[in-house]
């Protein structure tokens, strides 16, 4: 009788079994490779899209007009242009504001404030520490800039009370090292505004239109941070008497000038915004910064006295 050699059908059974285990991990296996294949190859694209994308330039709002329309200022070259945006983004817009723009100089993102980048020229102190008992001496100036000063921002009714306008500009003038800056820092903490510093010899730069762009958001910054006190240190940096030498360096001085000039000139009624300056050589200073309206309150601030 013959016998049949084989395997059993349970031992087949078995058999298929383990192998649709072993294929079902191994795609398990592969979906997993997949997904994370799927993954690169996105982040691939991605990175492609960026490289082929054209680059966007930065620009700085100027103002935002009522008719959908947006004032901007190109970084570097200082090329002004008007562009109009959705409603949406109109209102999120306001001057002083970064935004990116594309070779159609239409809007495609805001960046944000330009606050960050003016800061490193500038000297910001919310709260000075300086208090009038740290200036040796000079109760007389103390005194003469506290009314020019601090009363305008503490007690403006006074002023409104008698019909007299505070002045527009103070200007610090003598030796080096006599308090100047001390004596700014300490009216602005008694007048509880923050205090904004800056050298001149920050504003003077060799690129066109960099040293105005500066004084205009030294302007801009002010006007977010009121009460404030600007106070622009060794003023005589820009403000010297006007040469014309015929260099681009003195040329870019003199924009820089013209730009200060303009800003206190259209600056209105400065509110809550005092404007001081120091210098150690007065007899350079160009007139035009003298004149009423502009650094119209003059105060000699000598040697420290014995009180």
């Amino acid at each position: 009788m013959d016998e049949t050699i084989g395997s059993t059908p349970g031992s087949e059974h078995d058999m298929l079994t383990l192998q649709i285990q072993e294929l079902k991990a191994q795609i398990l296996d592969y979906k997993l490779k997949n997904e994370l294949l799927e993954k690169e190859l996105l982040q691939l694209r991605k990175e492609n899209a960026q490289l082929k994308r054209v680059p966007l330039f930065v620009a700085a709002v100027v103002d935002v007009l009522d008719n959908g329309e947006v004032y901007l200022r190109q970084q570097g070259n200082n090329q002004e242009y008007v562009t109009v945006v959705n409603e949406k983004l109109h209102r999120t817009l306001k001057p002083g504001m970064k935004v990116a723009v594309n070779n159609t100089l239409s809007i495609v993102k805001t960046i944000g404030n330009i606050f960050d980048a003016r800061v490193r020229v500038m000297e910001l102190d919310e709260q000075p520490s300086v208090t009038f008992e740290q200036v040796g001496g000079l109760k007389e100036e103390i005194e003469e800039v506290r009314e020019a000063v601090e009363y305008p921002l503490t007690k403006p009714e006074i002023y409104e009370r008698v019909g007299v306008e505070p002045p527009k500009g103070i200007l610090l003038y003598g030796p080096p090292g006599t308090g100047k800056t001390l004596i700014a820092k300490a009216v602005a903490r008694q007048s509880k505004a923050r205090f904004i510093r800056m050298s001149g010899s920050e504003l003077v730069h060799k690129y066109i239109g960099e040293g105005a762009q500066l004084v205009r958001e030294l302007f801009i910054l002010a006007r977010e941070r009121a009460p404030a006190i600007v106070f622009i240190d060794e003023i005589d940096a820009i403000g010297s008497m006007r040469t014309n030498d015929g260099t681009s360096g003195s040329a870019e001085v003199q924009r820089t000038l013209m730009q200060l000039l303009a800003e206190m000139d259209g600056f209105g009624n400065r509110g809550n915004i005092r404007i001081m300056a120091a210098t150690n050589r007065i007899d350079m200073l160009d007139p035009a910064l003298l004149r009423p309206g502009r650094f119209d309150r003059i105060i000699e601030v000598p040697l420290p006295d014995a009180g």
